[in-house]
Order: structure tokens, then sequence, then C-alpha cells
């Protein structure tokens, strides 16, 4: 945390590879792309980078108006998946040499290169620039050794050959990196695997590339599948109708949760009028597919041998994960926007995939859903070690 003595020390500073000034937040771009080189840290300071919003170049104030919106959606901006591993970042209000003005504190990241849709930004003194291959491999060669995510950590036994590269060539890098910096950079797969933090710098594949990229992901993490029942009756003892066991590359694992949840799904129908009738389902397939993929973007795959578990019953479905609330999420902010990441590196990849669209914000879009459709508010229910989201049928 940068202290105020600090931060007017900063701002007394000409503009240099930590400070950025800025006399609007017009430029919402620009603001990111400072964003991700403070995140890269290519110098080395191991301190926060600082955006200076409201105070002209000459240190003039550009009497910025500071609304709490104006906060929210600068705060918004670590979240909203254009930054990808999401940054550590702090967005307050400060007055500062009498200037009213907005402060973004930017961690440097543990798990660079850091990337604004798809290019990785760095501050060579006063000037932002797109690193160059070599400023991708000193990043990447950074990354903290120690305290890292469990899809960070090496696959101890594992290798390239474990990795399904055809895939990662044709879908997952173009998804994530855009065509013109494809065409410039034609770099051999373990470097390009390692940009994207699924090799260690000793070229070990993590747990994250087995999981996405994998040939074989349950032969090295048994419990990373999804279990889906559809149950006739309320009880789980009642007879079963069908039993899926899901599992292998993450791809595969939601696609088929896709189409199994909309095979599934029932609908009656409305009559409005003689000329008018409205087909309502028994459930929102969106609403289903938000918790599901946030089931399996945020369970634990350490010290469990539990799957995913998607119960389908006659009057309700229930959804339960392997891993309770994370980080600074906790029951009275769960659901209002919170995020943090137990599994960074897949969080990321369905970002990239598409899966997801905005970090923070399946809840908030599957209440909605089943309100509108007639559905009961979602049910949920925190454990130290589990997580479990009830959702019953329309009435």
């Amino acid at each position: 945390m940068v202290t105020n003595q600090e931060l007017e020390h900063l701002l007394q500073d000409l503009e240099s590879d930590r400070v950025e000034r800025k006399a609007s937040a017009g430029d919402r771009s620009k603001i990111r792309r400072t964003i991700c080189a403070f995140a890269n840290d290519l110098p080395g300071h191991g301190q926060p980078g600082v955006i200076f919003i409201g105070i002209n170049d000459d240190g003039r104030c550009s009497n910025l108006r500071i609304t709490d919106e104006l906060l929210k959606t600068l705060s918004s901006m670590r979240s909203d998946g254009n930054i990808l591993p999401p940054p550590t970042m702090v967005v307050q209000k400060h007055i500062l040499n009498g200037c009213e003005l907005v402060v973004i504190a930017v961690e440097p990241s543990d798990s660079p290169p850091v990337r604004y849709q798809g290019r990785v930004w760095i501050r060579v003194g006063p000037r932002l620039d797109i690193a160059t291959n070599e400023d991708e491999r000193r990043l990447a060669g950074r990354r903290r050794a120690v305290d890292l995510p469990f899809d960070y950590r090496p696959v101890q036994g594992a290798s390239l050959e474990d990795l399904d590269i055809d895939f990662f060539r044709k879908t997952y890098l173009p998804s994530a990196i855009p065509p013109d910096v494809l065409e410039q950079n034609q770099r051999p797969v373990e470097q390009q695997l390692a940009s994207l933090r699924f090799l260690t710098k000793e070229n070990i594949p993590n747990f994250g590339a087995i999981l996405v990229l994998g040939k074989e992901s349950p032969a090295w993490i048994p419990c990373a599948y999804v279990q889906f029942l559809r149950i006739e009756g309320r009880l789980l003892t009642d007879p079963i109708k069908n039993s899926k066991k899901l599992a292998g590359p993450l791809i595969n694992v939601l696609d088929l949760l896709d189409e199994l949840l909309r095979i599934n799904i029932s609908a009656t129908i409305d009559v409005i009028s003689s000329s008018q009738e409205i087909q309502r389902p028994d459930y929102p397939v969106m609403a289903l597919l938000q918790l599901v993929r946030n089931a399996v973007m945020h369970r634990s795959y350490e010290n469990t041998n539990a799957p995913v578990k998607v119960y389908w019953f006659s009057d309700r479905i229930e959804i339960s994960n392997p891993g309770g609330l994370y980080g600074q999420v906790n029951p009275e902010n769960f659901g209002k926007g919170a995020t943090d990441y137990r599994n960074p590196l897949i969080a990321e990849s369905m970002r990239v995939l598409g899966y997801v669209q905005r970090f923070g914000m399946g809840i908030q879009l599957a209440k909605h859903e089943l309100e509108q459709n007639g559905n009961p508010p979602p049910e949920f229910q925190f454990e130290p070690g589990s997580f479990l989201v009830t959702v019953r049928i329309s009435s």
C-alpha cells in the first residue's frame, strides 16, 4: 500500500516508469495499457506504479469531478477481462497538493507477462510500449517460485508431449493473441506456452496447462471432472435417469455441460390469448450456465478427490464444488461484484475461450435470469471446504 507521503513525493516527480499523470479519465484504453505496464514492472522496481487522474502534466489541477460512478468504473478495469491475469490494484480518491485526484496504485504481478487485449505492455521511462520477445522472456523468468496458486504449479513428470499442441496453436493461441501480433512473432511453441503462463521457466507444464491443454488431465488430477446426475424424484436415493462423468480438457467439459443442461430443460406453454402462446422453460439456461461455470472456475483441486457435482432433481438442481469462498470474497460481498481467484490461470483461460465475458458478474446475471423466468432466487450454502447453490424449478 502506498502512503500519502509517498504519493506526494511521486506526484512531484516527472513522469517515469512508476508515475503517470492524466487530466481526465476519458481515454480508458490508455489507462488500461498503463495498468498493464505497471503490473508487468519490467524495470523490476518491486513497487506499485501509480496513475494520478485529475492533474495536468505541468502539475496544475484539472478540476476533474470525481464521482462514485467514476471510481466504480475505474475499479472495474481490474475484473472486466481485458487485462489478464487480473491485476492487483487499488482505486481511491485523494486530495494531494490541493488537487482532488483519483489515484490508481498497481502492484507488480506475481505471474507476468500481463496482457491487455492480448498485448504485453511495458513502461520504458515515461513512455508506453509493446514488449519485445526478449522483454517477454525476462518477464516470464521473473515469476515467483513460491506460494503459487495451484494452477501455476509445475506438474512433476509432465512434458510437452502431455499437451495438445495442435489445439493450443489452432484454437487457444489465436483466441489469446491478436492476429497481427502472432504474425510478427513466429516463436517456438515453448516460448508461446511460457508467455501465456502454461510452462515454468524449466519448460515443465503446470496444472493449468494440464487442465486446459492436457490430453489426459484425469491421469494427473483425478478429481478434475464433473459428475452429472438426473434423478427421478426429490431424494438422492430415488431412481437415476441419467448419469454422466464429464472429464478431459476444460473446453470439452464446458461444451458437454452446455449440451447436457440444454437437453434436460423442459418448457411449458403459457397461453396469453387465443392467438399468442409463450414457451417458458423450467430453468433459464443462461442462469445454469453461469452457475456451473462458476463452480468449475472456482473449485479447489487440492486435498480433495471430489468432483464438481450437478444433481438434477425433479424439483431443483444442486450444483456443488469442493472449495469454499476464497480470498477477499465473503458471504457479505458474494455475488455483488467482489472477485478473487483460487485458480487465476483457469479463470483467464475461460475468458480467453469465451466462457466468461466479464469477471464478477456471473452470479448477478444468474439471479436476474432466474427472476425473469419466474424461478425463486438461488440459495447459497457456504462451508469452509465446499460451496453449494440450489436452484428451484419455476412455479
